[in-house]
């Protein structure tokens, strides 16, 4: 009798056939959640220029950037007692939350859209 017979055990299934070449999720995954990273963006626009995963996320990318220079240049509002400091400590956990789904997001291979309109104006604004 073999051993198998003996515990009981069935052998572990084969592992999941890969991805076929050239699937752009797989080939941009690797390198897209670099996008939420502020100023990284860069990487995957670069390297991956015509990648429409790394694309999407670029754009992404772009906008939270942006949102995060908006909420800097604000700043002002810090000098408001509670009310300021309170508002603006709620809009840099939001933006850090976001970039952490982003990432997420992006390396489990998902064409994540940013809340609150950002995602639609990331798609609106940036044509490439």
């Amino acid at each position: 009798m073999t051993e198998e017979m003996n515990t009981g055990t069935a052998p572990p299934p084969p592992p999941p056939a890969p991805p076929p070449p050239g699937d752009p999720v797989t080939e941009a995954k690797g390198t897209a959640w670099l996008s939420y990273l502020g100023i990284l963006w860069l990487i995957p626009m670069l390297t991956l220029k015509e990648n429409p995963f790394a694309k999407f996320h670029v754009k992404q990318g772009i906008i939270l950037t942006l949102a995060w220079v908006a909420w800097g240049v604000l700043w002002i509002i810090w000098w408001i007692p509670i009310i300021g400091w309170l508002l603006s400590t709620v809009v840099a956990v939001a933006l850090l939350v976001l970039a952490i789904i982003g990432i997420i997001k992006s390396l489990g291979g998902e064409y994540w859209k940013l809340p609150w309109g950002l995602g639609a104006l990331a798609e609106k604004w940036f044509k490439f």
